[in-house]
């Protein structure tokens, strides 16, 4: 057994120091002035994983593509509004929503934190249910206003996101 893994920890020096080189070779494409809480790695999966922001025409677009909007059953006069549909990008959806988690912390004055601020509050009397709601709802937000820097719609500043 031993010499099974000392065969292979060459290998796998080699793949650790390989990961890092791509690493940090991503890292350095990323612009290097974000809002807080928004690393360089996860700004560069968010655009690669977005391509151009720019064929989207407009924010419930972007939304969707993410499978961050909530699906709908409708009948006659009735509509019921059912929980998140998923249909979209898992890899976007959860870089948004580990990004999110991280603007609770760092983004104080963002507004879609400060209006759901009561749920997400540490220490906050809310259920898991409630917070994962609250979550969602953010970052479905955070996916359209991080289209409308992208795009040059607005400054990230207007939005609340401090850099």
């Amino acid at each position: 057994m031993r010499e099974l893994l000392q065969n292979s920890q060459p290998i796998r020096l080699a793949l650790q120091q390989k990961i890092g080189a791509l690493t940090l070779q991503l890292q350095m494409a990323a612009d290097s002035k974000q809002p807080r809480g928004l690393g360089l790695m996860t700004s560069v999966i968010i655009d690669r994983e977005i391509g151009d922001w720019n064929r989207f025409n407009n924010r419930r677009r972007i939304a969707s593509y993410t499978g961050l909007c909530p699906g709908e059953y409708s009948s006659g006069n009735s509509r019921l509004q059912r929980c998140v549909t998923k249909h979209g990008n898992p890899r976007l959806r959860a870089a948004l929503v580990e990004l999110s988690w991280r603007l609770v912390r760092f983004q104080l004055n963002y507004k879609p934190i400060v209006k759901w601020r009561a749920t997400l509050a540490k220490g906050a009397l809310a259920t898991g249910a409630a917070r994962k709601k609250a979550i969602v709802a953010v970052t479905r937000q955070l996916a359209v206003d991080l289209w409308r820097v992208r795009t040059g719609r607005c400054k990230a500043q207007a939005l609340g996101l401090e850099i």
